[in-house]
């Protein structure tokens, strides 16, 4: 399907997964570095379709349009909310989630600290980028503070773009911030021969089980 994010940056493309009783309905965004129909990005939907989590997963316009530079935050913030409102138009009934891979968290993030949204039940984290690799620091986090919803952060414990001890630094500043470590893994989650996927599934699910 299609998502008409605004008449200056136009439409974006996006794919809608529902299992037969979703428990609830979950925006996906991208990373920086692949667009929605990235390997990762697609086994993960299907997985959480599996465990009862619908997504809306969509393009980011410098994913939709095959340019190599992410957008400005203004426009990924507006595709963020045009995705929010496409989701509560395809599941009214459904507990409302926000979620993201790396770029497309901290962008969500970004867009609910400037826009409280009621309606949204929480954010979850697939790799926080907390900082450039080899530049520690915590200012891509003070955003974070002004968000009243639960946060969940699945972060792996060789992350280059979240050094462990400021990721936990941060999310233990956080009264709604849950955050779990994955042993091994890269920014990417990749660890080896590990099934880092049905670990990522299976936290989200517990997570949000206990948020609704």
């Amino acid at each position: 399907m299609k998502i008409d994010v605004s008449p200056s940056i136009g439409k974006v493309s996006a794919i809608h997964i529902t299992p037969a009783k979703p428990v609830c309905i979950m925006t996906l965004a991208h990373g920086a570095g692949a667009g929605m129909d990235h390997s990762f990005m697609e086994t993960l939907a299907d997985a959480l379709a599996k465990v009862g989590i619908a997504t809306l997963r969509f393009n980011f316009p410098f994913a939709e349009n095959k340019k190599g530079r992410p957008d400005t935050p203004a426009v990924a913030h507006a595709t963020i909310a045009a995705a929010i409102k496409k989701a509560r138009e395809l599941n009214p009934k459904l507990p409302l989630f926000v979620s993201g891979k790396s770029f497309g968290g901290r962008m969500s993030s970004q867009y609910l600290a400037a826009n409280p949204d009621s309606a949204v039940s929480g954010i979850i984290f697939y790799g926080f980028p907390l900082h450039p690799s080899g530049k520690p620091s915590i200012e891509r986090a003070d955003h974070l503070k002004e968000l009243k919803i639960p946060m969940l952060f699945l972060q792996g414990a060789k992350d280059t773009l979240a050094t462990w001890e400021l990721i936990e630094a941060v999310t233990g500043s956080l009264k709604k911030a849950t955050l779990v470590k994955f042993d091994g893994a890269d920014h990417s989650f990749k660890a080896g021969k590990k099934d880092v996927m049905s670990l990522l599934v299976d936290e989200t699910k517990k997570w949000i089980e206990k948020k609704l």
